[in-house]
């Protein structure tokens, strides 16, 4: 899939991008049945971060890797057409996987994601991750859809939020003369996505519905990209060297320049 230049522009100075028509509804179907037997199995390999009744739960429910659970999650998880779109965003030599999320929003108690930066949980030393948020459905204020602030993403690394008791990130230095109300709303048919920079202040509303909004998220950075040390969930244990280049099995290359 070739992205027009404006739409790689576009990412570039703002952080974010919509692409419309990505997944055809064939494979939104196989994706959502998919996405719904590993929501709804007490998986090996997956790991999932809250139960029902868990504060963090009324914010998300997430489960994450379920491509080493799933064979069909791990068809889209690794999907190139997916991983081209990000190596063309970010002008990488390389895109690796770093992991996906299975993100439902559920109905009922369902809170609000607050205003963040995706990249100060990531123990990455260069910027330049991105994800790919990726709706099973039609999204919209109503179930949960994303809000952006344009050009956040330029102001480098700020402090990681609390989800579930959350500062307010317009209040920080770094963040003077941002304003949420310059923040933009994307909703979205099925179908369609969006990339955001890992830098990009996002959120995205409560689940008013009466069903679960289904999103599957997968988070690549650029190949190269090397590891700061810090603690994280997806490279405990794997013997990683600080300041070495984060490579395994689990972080497979997904695309590179020809």
């Amino acid at each position: 899939m070739q992205l027009p230049q404006s739409k790689i522009d576009f990412y570039r100075e703002h952080g974010f991008v919509q692409i419309d028509n990505v997944l055809s509804p064939a494979e939104l179907d196989e994706l959502g049945q998919a996405l719904e037997e590993v929501m709804l199995t007490d998986a090996q390999s997956s790991i999932q971060t809250d139960r029902a009744g868990g504060n963090y739960y009324k914010v998300l429910n997430q489960r994450v890797n379920t491509w080493r659970d799933h064979g069909i999650m791990a068809k889209y998880v690794l999907h190139e057409r997916l991983a081209q779109i990000a190596l063309q965003l970010t002008g990488a030599p390389g895109i690796r996987l770093f992991h996906d999320h299975a993100l439902w929003k559920m109905p009922g108690d369902s809170k609000a994601t607050p205003w963040h930066q995706d990249f100060p949980y990531w123990p990455m030393h260069e910027s330049g991750a991105l994800s790919a948020w990726i709706p099973l459905h039609d999204v919209d204020e109503h179930n949960g859809c994303m809000m952006f602030v344009p050009g956040s993403h330029k102001r480098g690394k700020l402090t990681g939020i609390d989800l579930v008791n959350p500062q307010d990130i317009f209040a920080f230095e770094e963040s003077a003369g941002l304003a949420q109300q310059s923040a933009v709303k994307v909703p979205l048919k099925a179908g369609s996505l969006t990339f955001h920079n890992g830098l990009c202040f996002h959120y995205a509303h409560a689940n008013q519905s009466e069903k679960p909004r289904r999103v599957l998220a997968l988070i690549y950075y650029p190949d190269g990209t090397r590891f700061n040390g810090k603690s994280h969930v997806m490279t405990d244990g794997l013997g990683l060297q600080e300041g070495a280049p984060i490579k395994a099995g689990i972080f497979p290359l997904l695309a590179r320049q020809s």
